[in-house]
Formats: C-alpha cells, sequence, structure tokens
C-alpha cells in the first residue's frame, strides 16, 4: 500500500446538546482522527472514539494516543501492509486497546479503498443504495419536543436511555408521542441478577429490542433474561471479539448484536462478525459512538450490507455538531441516510479548515 505516514489529530469539539447516560453527562466530546498518508499524497481517514474517561470501556483517548503514538504506529515498521486486513494481524500480540486499532485499521481501509478507485461500501460487499436510520434520545433531552421532530424527519427507530425504575413510564411517554416509530432502550449494564423478572415484565411492551441491560462481558444473565421474554435481548458491549459473538450464539445469549466496528477492533472483525451472525440467523445492526463524520462514513458502508435490516446509530450530522469534519455533512431523506458508491473511499470529503480548528494536538510517524 506504500504507507509513508501516519498523522495523529486530537480534537475537542462541544456537541449541539449535552447527551446524559446513567454514567453522566457529556457536553464536549474529545478524540482522535488518524490519516494514514501513501507515496502519491492520498490520505486515508480513520477516527478514534473512545471517551475522556473509561465509563464506557476501559479505553480512553489518553490510552488510545499512547497506544496507538508508542506501540502501534511502530510495529507498521515491521511489516508491510498489502491489504488492511494485514493490520490486525500486525497488532495482534498487544492485548486489547479495540478502539485504537480500529481507528488506524479504519484510515487504513479507507485509503486502500481510494489506491482501488472503489467506495468503501462496494469494495467490502455493501448492497443497499440507502438505509434506514435511528437516533439516540438521552435523560437530559426535551422529549416531548425532539421526538414528534425525529418522526417528521423519518427517522424509523428510537433508541431511550431509560431511568432504572422508571423504564415503563419512560417507554409509554415516547410511544404516546409517536406511534409510528419502533422503540428500544438501551440499559448500558446498570441492571443486576436482581432486575430479572422486573425486566422480564416489560415484555408487554413491543419493544424492538432491550440492548445490554448486564454488564459487559456478561453472557449468563443475558441468556437468563432472553428465556424470559419474546423481545429480543441485544448484545452491544459484552462482544469485543469474534469469540465473543460466537459464545453469545452458542449460549443463546441474544437474538440480536449491535456491531460497533470501533469496539471490535475494526472492520476486519466486524465484518466477521456479521457473517457469523447472518449464518447463524443473528439479528444485526451497525451501531455508533458520539462521533464525528469520519467514523459515521464507515458505518454507513458498514451498514449498506445486505442483512443489515434494522436501523442503525447512524444520525445526521447536525445531530451532535455544529460544524462537522465531512463535507458534505451526513443528511437524512425521509428517514435513510444514502450510501456513497461513486466516490472512492469513504465517500466524503475531508474538511481539513474544520479539522484544523478543533485540533488541539497531532503527532506524525513516518514510516
Amino acid at each position: 500500500m506504500n504507507l509513508t505516514s501516519v498523522k495523529l489529530h486530537r480534537y475537542k469539539m462541544d456537541l449541539v446538546t449535552p447527551f446524559t447516560t446513567h454514567a453522566g453527562t457529556v457536553k464536549q466530546r474529545e478524540g482522535i482522527l488518524v490519516e494514514a498518508i501513501d507515496s502519491s499524497g492520498r490520505s486515508g481517514w480513520g477516527e478514534g472514539v473512545a471517551f475522556s474517561t473509561p465509563f464506557y470501556t476501559a479505553e480512553t483517548v489518553e490510552t488510545s494516543w499512547i497506544m496507538m503514538k508508542n506501540h502501534f504506529l511502530p510495529m507498521l515498521q515491521e511489516s508491510l501492509i498489502h491489504h488492511p486486513a494485514d493490520l490486525p494481524k500486525i497488532v495482534e500480540k498487544e492485548q486489547g486497546h479495540q478502539m485504537a486499532k480500529a481507528a488506524l485499521e479504519g484510515a487504513v481501509w479507507d485509503l486502500y479503498a481510494k489506491q482501488q478507485n472503489q467506495s468503501l461500501a462496494s469494495l467490502i460487499g455493501g448492497a443497499q443504495h440507502s438505509i434506514p436510520v435511528g437516533v439516540v434520545v438521552s435523560l437530559s433531552e426535551n422529549l416531548g419536543e425532539l421526538v414528534p421532530y425525529y418522526e417528521s424527519q423519518g427517522y424509523k427507530r428510537v433508541k431511550v436511555k431509560v431511568r432504572k425504575g422508571y423504564e415503563r413510564e419512560d417507554i409509554e411517554a415516547v410511544k404516546r408521542l409517536s406511534s409510528n416509530i419502533s422503540v428500544m432502550f438501551d440499559g448500558n449494564g446498570a441492571y443486576g441478577e436482581e432486575d430479572l423478572e422486573h425486566l422480564a415484565s416489560l415484555d408487554d411492551l413491543g419493544l424492538l429490542m432491550i440492548e445490554q441491560p448486564f454488564v459487559s462481558g456478561d453472557f449468563y444473565l443475558h441468556r437468563e433474561l432472553q428465556q424470559r421474554m419474546d423481545t429480543p435481548i441485544c448484545l452491544d458491549e459484552s462482544i469485543e471479539s469474534y469469540h465473543d459473538a460466537y459464545q453469545a450464539i452458542q449460549l443463546g445469549s441474544c437474538k440480536t448484536m449491535n456491531i460497533k466496528i470501533s469496539r471490535v477492533g475494526g472492520l476486519t472483525e466486524a465484518l466477521n462478525i456479521y457473517d457469523l451472525c447472518v449464518a447463524s440467523g443473528v439479528d444485526v445492526w451497525c451501531g455508533g459512538m458520539l462521533e464525528t463524520g469520519i467514523s459515521r462514513a464507515h458505518n454507513i458502508a458498514f451498514a449498506s450490507l445486505p442483512n443489515m435490516t434494522i436501523p442503525g446509530d447512524i444520525s445526521a450530522s447536525k445531530r451532535y455538531w455544529h460544524e462537522d469534519v465531512i463535507t458534505p455533512e451526513v443528511e437524512l431523506q425521509d428517514g435513510r441516510v444514502e450510501v456513497p458508491r461513486h466516490t472512492p473511499g469513504i465517500g466524503y470529503e475531508v474538511n481539513r479548515q474544520q479539522v484544523n480548528r478543533i485540533t488541539q494536538e497531532t503527532y506524525i510517524y513516518l514510516l
């Protein structure tokens, strides 16, 4: 692939509105944009989506920065990369740090697609020309205003960050505001074994799914709950690798799986998990983070695969950002996002002026 350098851009960007879960409130997003450059001067872009504190996973922006700078980038000196799938094999001897690995691999995938003069979606077998999308609403937002607005914008699914113990009230409030949008809630691992009967009692709500009610890495309690409910249980944080997905399926811990490229270590592993789910009859969809348009563009390509039938967490850029780092920004038409299929790579141009405005620190590694 003739990589000559990798540039890290550590950024901070204000959210349009604060985003609240049971774990806290995020007002300003910090992250890392990764730029892989080849000998012809072409750039591929990826994004590190760890948070500033380890409330979602053990990784943080700081640990991702250190791992990429001091460990993963020097490893690229040791082996030639002919295809993006080579990168996971190079960094696999270092345990964990999936989001840092995914950020580097994302940049390499974008660059490789550009070198092949193909869109990333086409390169990985994406068959959909547009994808239905969902939106996440947090505890700090005015649902009375937002849910009707999202319905008017055509969003197909709302994921609610519910209050523990008040799930029925929160879900019924959303359902009263809209009868046309599918509703699910995200447990974010806030529940324990003592909550099994309470969660099972919500089966009559007709939810699209309940996502990750128990802690990351748990398969037993999720299996116990799934056996008590018709409502699909979806695993999110518990799935960090193909092996995790395989265990979950073998144990019957879920009927649905949320695959986040960043959480499983990159697109290569995400594609392997997708194939496993399809072969096993487990519904699959593409999750998202509070990310810029760069990571969102990767998600759009992934979500264009033929068996991605559930609307993913891929909302419009203006949902989170006053100004995104890509042009054009991600927009919706009747609740769907068009998949870029005729522009090489992720299909969006990076707005370098905006990247420069938000960047707090840069690091360049020469190969």
